[in-house]
């Protein structure tokens, strides 16, 4: 089973989960905003790291597609 302790530190703890589900074609900027405040943003990336939708550590599922490509190449 995965430690998943980090999450007593997350930054986004009580903020309406929307702004992580932009609509198609809003952009993501909130959710990156808070992201970088997160003493934990890495283990959150790497926890949702095949993750579709949303932003999750700090990367919409535009800059993961985008890093998967990068990544195979």
């Amino acid at each position: 089973m995965k430690d998943l302790s980090w999450l007593d530190h997350i930054a986004c703890a009580g903020l309406d989960p929307d702004i992580f589900f932009p609509e198609r074609g809003e952009r993501a900027e909130a959710a990156k905003a808070v992201c970088r405040t997160c003493p934990v943003a890495r283990q959150c990336q790497e926890f949702r790291q095949g993750a579709q939708f949303g932003v999750w550590g700090g990367q919409s599922d535009r800059d993961r597609r985008k890093q998967r490509k990068e990544n195979a190449a």
